[in-house]
């Protein structure tokens, strides 16, 4: 099934709102920020069905208007079927200048025999930042499905005035890639990535991270985490586990610090 959602944040009197809203089955898009006091705009997507289904196709499409900030969140773990072919899904962002977006969902589960592919296409603009992650788990570990899909693929690009700075290509395929081989997940059976980009010039990228593995460390006994540094105002933030909810939480804590910033 062919699933959309389009979503446009605008920007007037100082705030940010919904400009325009489309969606389709089984998308749905509530308002999570009424008790917020930063004018920033705060948006759950929600989902009528109970996953991601063989030969689904999702296109999700976000807009940011010059002076906009929009925080999209989920609404539970997303869930891969079993499959006899794939699902994709696509998410394009267009950002203009002075602008924040932030997409942190909860993590992913894929089913034994699951093939999903995910590309994210983001155009950010000056003196903008953006925080954008993903966690992928083993699967139904209690079921005994530990790494038993087919294939899983999330790749990401972000563009800054046309020139790509930022590549991401996770991919997890257990029959041609053993997952856990040395240089792969090895002990671990869940792997998150978030990345932070900034154009703006005022980013303390060092202190950002010190921060980031100050607060890794207090759950250096549950999770591993690693913080690699750009050459411009950004990072990638690598953790490896065994569960998903604090790897999770974790990132939502990531997510705080680093939307505040002004």
């Amino acid at each position: 099934m062919d699933s959309r959602l389009k979503i446009i944040a605008g920007f007037k009197g100082g705030e940010s709102y919904v400009k325009d809203l489309y969606v389709s089955l089984p998308f749905r898009v509530v308002s999570v920020g009424q008790r917020k006091t930063d004018k920033k705009l705060y948006q759950m997507v929600m989902s009528s069905s109970p996953g991601i289904l063989d030969g689904d196709h999702y296109y999700l499409d976000v807009s940011l208007e010059k002076g906009s900030s929009l925080q999209l969140q989920s609404q539970s773990y997303q869930r891969l079927f079993n499959m006899k072919d794939k699902a994709l899904q696509e998410l394009n962002v267009t950002m203009e200048d002075d602008t924040s977006f932030a997409y942190v969902p909860h993590p992913i589960v894929p089913h034994e025999d699951s093939n999903f592919k995910s590309k994210a296409n983001i155009h950010i603009g000056n003196d903008s930042q953006i925080i954008i992650s993903e966690i992928i788990t083993c699967g139904r570990k209690h079921y005994g499905e530990v790494f038993k899909l087919k294939r899983f693929q999330n790749l990401m690009e972000i563009y800054h005035n046309n020139r790509l700075v930022v590549k991401d290509n996770v991919v997890i395929e257990p029959e041609l890639i053993p997952i856990s081989s040395i240089g792969n997940l090895e002990q671990y059976t869940h792997q998150g990535t978030l990345i932070f980009y900034s154009t703006k010039d005022n980013v303390d990228k060092n202190g950002l991270i010190e921060e980031i593995v100050e607060a890794a460390a207090q759950h250096i006994e549950e999770m591993e985490v690693g913080v690699s540094a750009m050459e411009d105002n950004g990072f990638v933030v690598r953790a490896l586990g065994h569960g998903g909810e604090l790897m999770y939480n974790f990132f939502l804590h990531v997510q705080e610090i680093l939307w505040s910033l002004e």
